[in-house]
């Protein structure tokens, strides 16, 4: 009976020491690197445990780089690992650059790929350049007429200079600052739809790939069509804006000539009312004269013979004459 127990716990300490040592050894991984004639210790596979690193995410790519014949360290690709890098890609890249011809090394190869552009597919690129397409960039020539382009810029990555080195946005920003420049110092509209190749000559020999990651290999002009007329319609807008402001001026003099008869017909009025309050004060005055025996009776009635006498020639006066 004491044997059986003790047959049962060697058993189970064993069966602990295999799961443990299996946890810790990537044995099948080991034997895939032997038969690749990769030589990988189990003290370095056991070591990357410690340090948290993924035996599979080393060991894999430094096959794939042998069987392509690129000698690589596996420090280096550990470390490239713990930096935060992707060691398959950088592999990869490696080893269609050297199928390509193509220089790179992997220090060159890890700082792209730690600097976050995809090394892979700037080796693809300097293989098979890239075209690039540009929106419809819309600029006035000198006589007023707009004209919109639509360019396609064929690029190839320039490996040297993916660190550090401006993307896609700027060399589409450079081509069409460009476009805007030639369109603008065009003479007519004409010279640009029918010479549509010296947007690409004057573009390209501005050296617009400066500080890029890229080489441009060329621009062609995919599409040209003509836009508004800017001069027209400036001159327009200007007609209409000369309009509004001799309409205004116009208003302006007319309400001030309508403020003007405002007020003399005001003034008129006051003195109208003046002349009646003062004939309002004459009975008032010949009363007064009749009472205190300043004027007498017949004086009264040889002014009204006047007044009437007056007035009738007044009318006589106004009568047409036939």
């Amino acid at each position: 009976m004491d044997n059986v127990i003790l047959f049962g716990i060697v058993t189970v300490v064993v069966v602990l020491l295999l799961a443990m040592f299996f946890s810790l050894v990537p044995v099948a991984l080991w034997i895939s690197a032997l038969a690749a004639n990769v030589r990988v210790s189990i003290i370095t596979l056991i070591g990357m445990r410690l340090r948290r690193v993924i035996p599979a995410m080393i060991v894999n790519p430094l096959i794939k780089a042998t069987k392509a014949g690129i000698d690589l360290p596996i420090n280096k690709l550990e470390a490239h690992y713990l930096a935060g890098g992707n060691v398959d890609r950088v592999v990869n890249a490696l080893i269609a650059a050297q199928r390509a011809d193509i220089p790179l090394e992997f220090e060159r190869a890890a700082a792209i790929d730690l600097a976050g552009r995809d090394v892979l597919e700037a080796v693809q690129m300097s293989v098979n350049p890239k075209v690039i397409e540009t929106p419809v960039i819309a600029a006035v020539a000198k006589d007023g007429i707009e004209v919109k382009a639509k360019a396609k810029v064929t690029v190839r990555a320039n490996i040297d200079r993916l660190v550090g080195g401006a993307g896609e946005p700027t060399v589409i920003a450079r081509v069409g600052e460009g476009i805007v420049t030639t369109i603008g110092s065009s003479s007519s509209h004409k010279e640009v739809l029918e010479n549509p190749d010296s947007i690409s000559q004057t573009v390209l020999s501005k050296g617009l790939e400066s500080g890029t990651a890229f080489e441009i290999l060329s621009i062609d002009i995919a599409d040209v069509d003509v836009g508004r007329n800017i001069g027209a319609q400036l001159q327009t807008d200007q007609a209409e804006a000369d309009k509004r402001i001799a309409q205004a001026k116009a208003e302006e003099r007319r309400a001030m000539a309508v403020a003007r008869e405002q007020e003399m017909i005001a003034a008129v009025q006051e003195m109208r009312a003046k002349v009646v309050e003062a004939e309002s004060e004459v009975p008032k005055a010949m009363a007064a004269a009749l009472r205190d025996g300043k004027m007498g009776v017949m004086d009264y009635y040889n002014m009204r013979n006047v007044i009437a006498d007056t007035e009738m020639r007044n009318s006589i006066a106004a009568q047409p004459t036939e």
